[in-house]
């Protein structure tokens, strides 16, 4: 009994062999574009590449201060003279060696920033910012140490 359906004929060996390297084609391309030049296994082609480097041993310089007109006794300030000048912060934020302290009150807002002056020395205020309490918009900073001082 014939088979209804007829098997088709082999490919010649040409053909066989071109359809086999565009079958190729794509993984040959994989390894070409991933630029080791091989075949790395799938957990090392997992693991991120970078070069880690080492710390810099530059010494610590000392922070530049920031000094305007009315500012005197602010700036240069250590945090303990800050309070005794405008009451307990309502902000304290440690950022490295670096330190804010925020005061506020109905006028205004005032950002204070404290840096190490030398290496072993207790952080003084190097800038100030100061910004209206009902807007944030940027405000005198002379006049709002002024109104925030403890009278």
């Amino acid at each position: 009994m014939p088979l209804p359906c007829p098997l088709p004929r082999p490919f010649p060996f040409r053909f066989r062999a071109a359809l086999l390297a565009l079958g190729l084609l794509p993984l040959l391309s994989a390894c070409g574009a991933s630029g080791g030049g091989g075949v790395q296994s799938a957990s090392a082609a997992a693991q991120p590449s970078y070069t880690v480097r080492k710390p810099l041993s530059t010494p610590v310089r000392p922070a530049e201060v920031h000094m305007m007109p009315g500012l005197e006794g602010v700036i240069g300030a250590t945090s303990a003279e800050l309070v005794r000048q405008f009451g307990q912060a309502r902000l304290d934020v440690w950022e490295g060696d670096a330190r804010k302290l925020q005061f506020s009150g109905s006028p205004c807002i005032l950002d204070v920033y404290l840096y190490p002056r030398t290496r072993d020395g207790e952080p003084q205020a190097t800038y100030v910012e100061a910004r209206r309490s009902s807007d944030g918009q940027d405000v005198d900073r002379a006049a709002c140490v002024a109104a925030l001082r403890k009278r």
